[in-house]
């Protein structure tokens, strides 16, 4: 068994050679083979540009073949990868850069109409050494940047020996990963995992899933996210399956890549498969390859789970729930459950993990009785980057990762979840920390205090309400709160609606009381 994710491509390359590893739209195939070679490109490159090992380096760029062979060559290099997703703007990133001590940055040129790099180029960060732009024009470049095809230029520069003798000194326990997450202090928290955790995670899935050498994988979201990097791209080196992903979000552009693909495996948000069954002539699209449908990450519509098991022919319709501290696999839905199982609860514990239940005391809590989600396995984040307090708050001295969430488990073992310790809320599978946007909105001038919560939302789980209190004179109105936002923070972060209000509501110790503000929408 591979015990680092430079040997597992490695071993994959060698079992698999020339099958297709991945495959998408606009590039094609390419096989284990070549996605090996880039990989070395990118490892070899990065020694000859004097690259130690423990230095990091961050991936900000859509999906596409070059993110992973970057994330290998990066950890083949001894080197520490920390993804980054393409929605974050310029701030947010040069904060991880900052508070990372990122070295190295690689990150798409055009893309969604818009220059990448550019929205760095007034961020100060002085640790950061090259960035390194992916798919650009030499006119597009700006002070600083250079070409992806002209960094790899330098692997010429480092022999195979000495490769060699860098990725042998990558262990088990070698750091491969850091995996910001937002915390409720406001601040993104850097999550550390070693690569045999990391492969946990991917392990994992790959068991869950049941995937082998025939399966064709769809990834559905970004690989800066733990569902689609450690239960993506690495469960798929793992099993040899071939991995795709979409390349737009429209219910057509879905069903054409599930039945031009013939894709057996896909786990998505709920959403997706609303929007599918919303098109008028689904039907009409060929879906039978499809075998493993997994769901979760936000509230699941019973009516949609029924919908799926009653008229389409997917074969096996499953729940789930993790998160990024566990490598994203906790419990899970089991082949044969019944479709109140499935639509009610989100399974029992996987191999390796197990789930307990505790009360406000810490006392362990019997069947029925409702607390807080304790999960425990050998995947669990090592700590917080440079957060002793929040790696305390989260990982006990007896190994038990305190979720934050609130369920309780059945006589069965099934965990049923009825709500959250924290505050976070979760838009279309990301997770949002209100903390975190109420920082960041404290900078816009006219605000004297803001509170976030979450709210239903019938296409994305549930979306962000802005409650504002003005400053003195202020005449903000909601059109530039919202123009702000989208401005200044990622786009799933941004609130869909705003409420002024005289003074928000405080408890004894002067914090806001949020359920207050869900009862004042609620009458409204």
């Amino acid at each position: 068994m591979t015990t680092t994710i430079p040997a597992l491509l490695r071993d994959a390359a060698q079992r698999f050679g020339g099958r297709p590893a991945l495959v998408s739209q606009q590039d094609g195939a390419m096989s284990y083979i070549e996605l090996d070679r880039q990989a070395d490109l990118v490892a070899k490159a990065l020694i000859a540009d004097g690259a130690l090992p423990g230095d990091r380096a961050a991936i900000w760029a859509p999906n596409m073949w070059e993110w992973i062979a970057a994330a290998v060559g990066i950890q083949r290099a001894g080197g520490v990868m920390v993804p980054l997703n393409t929605r974050l703007k310029g701030g947010e990133v040069a904060d991880v850069v900052r508070r990372a001590g990122l070295s190295r940055l690689f990150v798409i040129g055009p893309f969604l109409g818009r220059y990448y790099p550019q929205m760095l180029r007034d961020e100060a960060m002085p640790g950061l050494r090259r960035r390194i732009v992916l798919r650009a024009t030499p006119d597009q470049l700006g002070p600083g940047e250079e070409r992806w095809e002209d960094f790899l230029a330098l692997a010429g520069q480092t022999t195979d020996a000495a490769l060699a003798e860098r990725e042998a000194g990558v262990t088990p326990d070698s750091i491969a990963d850091i995996m910001f997450t937002s915390g409720t202090t406001g601040a993104p928290k850097g999550a550390i995992f070693d690569h045999r955790r990391s492969l946990g995670g991917g392990r994992a899935w790959a068991n869950i899933s049941r995937q082998t050498a025939e399966d064709r994988y769809c990834v559905f979201g970004p690989f800066s996210h733990n569902a689609s990097y450690k239960a993506g791209w690495v469960a798929g080196l793992m099993t040899g399956s071939t991995l795709y992903w979409p390349e737009a979000y429209d219910a057509v552009s879905i069903l054409d890549l599930i039945a031009g693909n013939r894709i057996t495996v896909m786990p998505a948000p709920p959403t997706v498969f609303q929007e599918m069954l919303a098109h008028p002539n689904w039907r009409d699209w060929d879906i039978s390859s499809y075998r493993f449908l997994s769901t979760g990450a936000t509230v699941v519509p019973i009516e949609l789970m029924k919908r799926l098991r009653a008229e389409t022919p997917i074969r096996e319709i499953t729940t789930g729930y993790g998160m990024t501290e566990c490598c994203g696999s906790a419990t899970h839905t089991r082949p044969g459950d019944s479709m109140e199982r499935v639509a009610y609860t989100v399974g029992t514990a996987i191999a390796g993990t197990e789930i307990a239940i505790a009360g406000p005391d810490g006392r362990r809590l019997e069947p029925g009785e409702q607390g807080e989600v304790l999960i425990r396995d050998d995947k669990l984040l090592i700590e917080y980057l440079d957060n002793p307090e929040a790696t305390r708050a989260t990982l006990d001295a007896d190994g038990w990762l305190h979720s934050g969430d609130v369920g309780y488990l059945d006589a069965d073992g099934y965990l049923k979840l009825t709500d959250r310790l924290k505050d976070m809320y979760i838009v279309g599978g990301f997770n949002v920390y209100p903390a975190e946007i109420e920082k960041q909105m404290s900078g816009l001038p006219g605000i004297f205090q803001s509170a976030i919560i979450g709210v239903p939302d019938q296409r994305l789980g549930e979306v962000g309400h802005a409650f504002i209190v003005r400053a003195d004179g202020s005449t903000l109105t909601a059109e530039e709160v919202i123009a702000w936002s989208k401005a200044n923070l990622a786009n799933y972060k941004v609130p869909r609606g705003v409420t002024f209000i005289d003074a928000l509501p405080m408890n004894s110790t002067g914090k806001v009381v949020k359920y207050a503000l869900r009862q004042m929408l609620q009458s409204d």
